[in-house]
């Protein structure tokens, strides 16, 4: 039982000297990439960086409002919306009224 107990003890002893070294980072030095932001998370930033100067219930409630509104469309959302609402236009007609429609913020 004895030498049972001895070889587990060493194998442990031998396994703990052949394991990788631990990595360690020097402070300040940069860590791994953080992960692209997230709508939610970039709807977060631009909310906040508007909400300054604003405190306590009124801050809450733009806060709320301005997380809960919707998204703006994307540019290939856009051209879809604006292209049904151009159908019947033709040449200069559809031109300027692509260039108005889809400068427009929706």
């Amino acid at each position: 039982m004895k030498k049972i107990l001895i070889a587990c003890v060493a194998l442990s002893m031998s396994a703990a000297a052949f394991a990788a070294p631990v990595a360690t980072v020097a402070p300040g030095a940069a860590t791994a990439a953080p992960a692209a932001k997230t709508a939610q998370q970039s709807k977060m930033v631009t909310c906040n960086a508007d909400a300054a100067g604003k405190k306590g219930d009124e801050r809450k409630t733009f806060m709320k409002t301005c997380l809960s509104a919707p998204a703006p469309m994307t540019q290939q959302q856009k051209m879809k919306s604006c292209n049904v609402d151009a159908t019947g236009k033709k040449g200069d007609e559809r031109k300027s009224f692509m260039k108005s429609c889809l400068s427009a913020a929706r």
